[in-house]
């Protein structure tokens, strides 16, 4: 962390920003700032927008808490912000950062290191509702949003592509649809937490993540044990192949009828959600870390060069 002065560090917290999931982060970034202010930090909530750069240098925080989710704040660009202005700040760098974004990259960093991953194609959306690219079921998503934000499942036996909704990426993955259980992983530092095994009705969409009673989490999942450790080995080896820093959470899909092969890595999240409903968290919680204390160990962890 930053030196300074200060006998209380001060911790800009930025949240909000013109990504597809403002709203959740302006939630994560209110409850982040809260605990940290119950932890002792002085906390300024900023949020993000085109005036970024001279806010901070008004402000001058000894860390910024970098609450933001999806583009700008979780792929690179905010990252690379601070790195310019010598702001220490939470969570990964600008290059992992820019690959745990791009949905494509990461796979290509996943499969160099030997996990498991589905096949996938990049292409122009216009092309995606034109033809089914791959055999159904498949799935249709951002390249590099993440918060299940504008996910299109088309199912097994569909005549007819899916219509993209004109907010879309110009550019989208189209990617084999894995039938199965949804297990999410969290790291801290150099540590896999546990696997908590996320209950829903359907997809594992927007309003299942961030509404109260949108899914159940089920923690420790109660999994056979060989596929419970592959889940903490492919997520601390997924944090590292990717060069991530602080905490991460990687998510997969398990097709139970298949064991232990069945498990598939989807994505690394840089960025994760950091609200009452979290899985973060939870998991943290789990070993009695309160979400002060998590809070609190990731401005500990700040640093530029990351």
């Amino acid at each position: 962390m930053g030196q300074s002065s200060r006998t209380t560090p001060k911790v800009a917290v930025l949240m909000g920003g013109p990504s597809a999931e403002r709203e959740v982060s302006l939630s994560s970034g209110r409850e982040c700032a809260a605990a940290l202010r119950g932890e002792g930090f002085e906390v300024v909530e900023l949020d993000a927008g085109p005036d970024l750069c001279d806010r901070l240098a008004e402000i001058k925080p000894d860390v910024a808490f970098n609450a933001l989710h999806g583009r700008w704040g979780e792929d690179g660009c905010v990252q690379g912000l601070l790195e310019w202005l010598r702001i220490p700040y939470t969570h990964s760098g600008v290059l992992a950062s820019a690959l745990a974004m791009d949905k494509q990259r990461s796979k290509e960093v996943y499969e160099a290191v030997g996990l498991p991953i589905v096949e996938s194609v990049i292409s122009h959306k216009d092309a995606v509702m034109a033809a089914h690219l791959l055999e159904p079921p498949y799935v249709v998503k951002p390249n590099n949003e993440g918060s299940s934000v504008g996910i299109y499942i088309v199912q097994e036996g569909a005549n007819r592509p899916p219509v993209l909704e004109e907010t879309m990426s110009t550019y989208v993955m189209v990617e084999e649809y894995v039938a199965g259980r949804e297990l999410t992983t969290t790291v801290i530092g150099d540590r896999a937490l546990t696997v908590t095994d996320i209950i829903t009705e359907g997809w594992y969409d927007y309003e299942a993540k961030y509404a109260v009673g949108g899914s159940r989490h089920e923690l420790p999942a109660d999994i056979p044990k060989d596929v419970f450790e592959r889940c903490m080995d492919y997520a601390l080896r997924a944090h590292d192949a990717l060069g991530c820093r602080g905490v991460t959470r990687t998510d997969f899909r398990w097709d139970e009828a298949r064991g232990a092969d069945g498990l598939i890595l989807l994505e690394t999240n840089t960025q994760p959600g950091m609200t009452p409903t979290s899985l973060v968290p939870e998991q943290a919680a789990l070993f009695g870390m309160t979400f002060g204390q998590l809070c609190a160990w990731m401005v500990e962890d700040a640093s530029c060069d990351r």
